[in-house]
């Protein structure tokens, strides 16, 4: 169990695999992030990130839709129709929990026209929702790997509290 802390934010506690690789977060705006070792033959391991904006960031559906879009269907479908979502209670804290396979091809950076074209991929991201406000999980990496890595992360999400 690890304690996350940030100025004014609530302390956010977990339990995560001991097989996940805890890093120093690239940026203010991510309480954590972790790396999510590959299987064998992947080309790269997961990355796992999660955000806090003070409460704000957006309500649970916009979000949703945001992480579907960043997902397109190798057959030209809609991703909204490969998506599956499940809500589930942590600890008395709303979980919504999104899971969309497909070819990854989020903006390299924030607001940069530039995509990424990452095939083969799967994207898990949840919303928590917390009496100090949404907490952001955003599981991706390549297919195969983050299905490995499903019910670790369904269990990490159940494990998350904010004290």
């Amino acid at each position: 169990m690890l304690p996350v802390m940030a100025a004014a934010q609530p302390d956010l506690r977990y339990d995560a695999p001991s097989e996940w690789n805890e890093e120093p977060s690239a940026s203010p705006m991510r309480v954590t992030q972790f790396m999510l070792p590959r299987v064998p033959g992947d080309p790269e391991d997961a990355e796992l990130v999660v955000f806090y904006f003070g409460g704000a960031g957006g309500s649970v559906d916009a979000n949703l839709q945001r992480w579907i879009g960043q997902m397109e269907q190798p057959d030209g479908r809609p991703s909204f129709e490969a998506a599956a979502t499940v809500g589930f209670d942590a600890g008395g804290l709303a979980v919504t929990l999104l899971e969309v396979p497909g070819t990854y091809v989020a903006a390299v950076r924030p607001g940069s026209s530039e995509r990424l074209n990452k095939p083969d991929y799967r994207l898990m991201a949840a919303v928590v929702e917390s009496p100090a406000g949404p907490y952001f999980f955003k599981l991706v990496g390549p297919d195969r790997t983050v299905e490995r890595w499903d019910e670790a992360f369904t269990a990490f999400l159940r494990s998350v509290r904010v004290e």
